[in-house]
């Protein structure tokens, strides 16, 4: 059986900083609110008319990636986008890619699984690879949070969260058994399914019945999160799949080189450092920087990580996420 291992990174963010300051200007907040909550300092928001979108920002990440890896973009077999903000209803963004990239007529899919969308399309990566149908896989998490927010008070203990960006790994064929990903775990737990959606407009309440009842207090066009809830089960659940990798692989906490975490909140991480008893230059996190990317938290993280020799051949490396379903999952990396 053939091991997958990551031969190149890339990410992408929009050059539009918006600080903790500017979003007091929209809604009641403030910088030391937004800070003791989450961590984040600052986010990346598409500006309309700078031509991002979020297939475009993938489609930016990934001739990153596709350069570092040295690879001509015809030699990638398959292409996977997560994101929970595609450019459109349908087609998905990973056919969006392959029209930019110029890229024939290799498959291509979208995976929506939200924060866990990365590890979700790293795992099914993974899977082509280990049976052979594929060599070379660009997986991408993309988001354009910014387009889809309620820029309100009401608004605010979701807003204040999320950001823009991309991160984008290619994935290929490795013949040696001592590197590259050695498992990946993944799970769902749907009756929590609501407690962290966007519910419409949906093909059960379309845009006319919308415009129609011109309710001006229907939010269900807005992204909700119960925020308690998801931060509960997100520190079990974050702990439970990371202890599940390490054990799929006799592995310990102390060998761990570099855990990225979703950057979901930097308490979250917080909290998991300290259970797993990791220094902080065992724990990547730059959500003070960007916020929030879903999809685009890991691989931007990683790029990042990797950027600034973080990432060593040989290191180990644990990639964790949790979100919206409830899906979870890991990803142990011998790099």
């Amino acid at each position: 059986m053939f091991r997958s291992k990551i031969i190149g990174l890339g990410m992408y963010v929009p050059d539009n900083v918006v600080t903790n300051k500017d979003l007091t200007k929209v809604m009641d907040t403030s910088d030391e609110w937004i800070l003791e909550r989450t961590g984040i300092k600052e986010r990346r928001h598409i500006l309309k008319g700078d031509g991002n979108t979020t297939a475009l920002m993938g489609v930016k990440a990934s001739k990153i990636a596709i350069e570092r890896a040295n690879l001509d973009k015809d030699e990638i077999d398959l292409i996977l986008f997560a994101t929970l903000s595609p450019d459109y209803y349908f087609p998905g963004s990973g056919v969006l890619v392959q029209k930019e990239l110029k890229i024939k007529t290799c498959p291509a899919m979208d995976i929506r699984n939200q924060c866990s969308g990365f590890i979700y399309a790293l795992s099914t990566a993974d899977q082509f690879i280990k049976t052979g149908m594929y060599k070379n896989i660009l997986v991408i998490g993309s988001e354009n949070h910014s387009g889809g927010l309620d820029f309100s008070t009401r608004g605010r203990g979701v807003t204040v969260i999320f950001g823009d960006g991309a991160g984008a790994a290619i994935v290929s064929r490795s013949n040696d058994p001592n590197e590259g990903i050695l498992s990946t775990h993944l799970h769902s737990q749907g009756e929590f399914a609501e407690e962290l959606s966007l519910i419409g407009p949906s093909t059960n309440r379309w845009v006319p019945e919308i415009i129609e009842a011109n309710n001006p207090e229907d939010t269900s066009y807005y992204p909700f999160m119960n925020g308690q809830l998801v931060f509960k089960n997100a520190v079990v659940r974050f702990s439970q799949v990371i202890e599940e990798g390490l054990k799929e692989n006799k592995l310990t906490n102390e060998q761990i080189d570099l855990l990225v975490p979703h950057q979901a909140n930097l308490r979250i991480s917080q909290f998991i450092q300290k259970k797993f008893g990791l220094n902080d230059r065992q724990v990547y996190n730059n959500i003070q920087r960007y916020g929030n990317t879903t999809a685009g938290s890991i691989p931007i993280a990683l790029t990042e990580a990797w950027q600034e020799g973080r990432v060593r051949p040989g290191d180990l490396i644990v990639l964790a996420a949790f979100g919206s379903g409830f899906t979870w999952g890991s990803a142990i990396i011998r790099w």
